[in-house]
């Protein structure tokens, strides 16, 4: 007979996700999340037993998991740059291979009162990893989405950093005119995905808002407007950085040749694929 016992719980959870290939780190976050605590608590306690209610509560995550919603989404939050950020379904999850750009900017802006400017900024994840990194730096974070906005500002508050700011705009078009010429980066992780891609019908993806996901002309035209645009918000030199999938890197290249932009390279992620690509203006 069963004494609902946290290795038990565990145990019989994993086996009711066999299509997620993280499923005990899955139950590990959902039970954490439950109980209120660090994840070393289930090697520490195994034959903890849950009350009635912890384990109620517990099956209504786990059902929301087994439906494939993203975990991200059932918790709340997701960690990027070790920086803990409230995260809901209004916004893409921020993904480990986003921190590419905040790595790329730091490694190459080495300037002590830079100026920069994050676009389609969701949960404000780059802006804030930038933020935190350089305090003397002055970042806005953009986003068409109200809700994008109000979420970036609670995950700004929460993190107490002063030298970020966030407002809506349909990328550059609404930014104040202080900003033009001024800018020492301009990065933008926009959508990038072709409506006809299947990607968009499984995994996470089903559950995020593809209006941050999908643009026209085979996933370009957002990178195509960006770069139009912020010709007249980068200083001389200034670095225009995106991210973009792994099958895009020469179209983008070929976008910021055409609008003029120097030194053009395309950079690739932890797996070997190209995943950045920025230019100089």
């Amino acid at each position: 007979m069963s004494t609902n016992t946290v290795s038990e719980v565990v145990s019989s959870s994993v086996a009711r996700l066999p299509e997620s290939d993280s499923a005990v780190l899955d139950v590990q976050v959902l039970l954490s999340s439950v109980l209120g605590v660090e994840r070393s608590f289930f090697y520490t306690w195994p034959d903890k037993k849950l009350t009635p209610e912890q384990l109620a509560a517990f099956e209504v995550l786990l059902q929301r998991r087994i439906s494939g919603e993203p975990i991200a989404y059932i918790v709340g939050e997701q960690e990027f740059w070790s920086l803990p950020l409230s995260v809901a379904p209004s916004t893409l999850i921020p993904r480990p291979e986003t921190e590419l750009l905040v790595e790329t900017i730091l490694d190459r802006v080495i300037l002590p009162h830079a100026r920069g400017i994050d676009l389609g900024t969701g949960t404000g994840a780059i802006a804030l990893a930038l933020a935190s990194e350089q305090p003397s730096w002055s970042i806005l974070g953009v986003d068409y989405s109200d809700e994008a906005v109000v979420l970036a500002r609670t995950n700004q508050n929460k993190l107490a950093l002063t030298n970020v700011s966030f407002v809506q705009s349909s990328w550059l078009t609404n930014i104040d005119e202080s900003w033009l010429q001024q800018c020492d980066f301009i990065v933008s992780n926009p959508p990038y995905i072709d409506e006809s891609d299947p990607h968009l019908v499984e995994g996470d993806v089903r559950f995020e808002p593809h209006s941050a996901l999908i643009a026209a002309n085979n996933g370009l035209q957002d990178i195509i407007d960006i770069t139009k645009q912020s010709i007249h918000f980068l200083k001389p030199q200034g670095i225009l950085l995106f991210e973009h999938g792994f099958e895009q890197g020469k179209a983008v290249r070929s976008i910021l040749e055409s609008h003029h932009f120097n030194q053009v390279i395309t950079l690739q992620d932890l797996a070997g694929l190209d995943r950045v690509t920025l230019g100089l203006r």
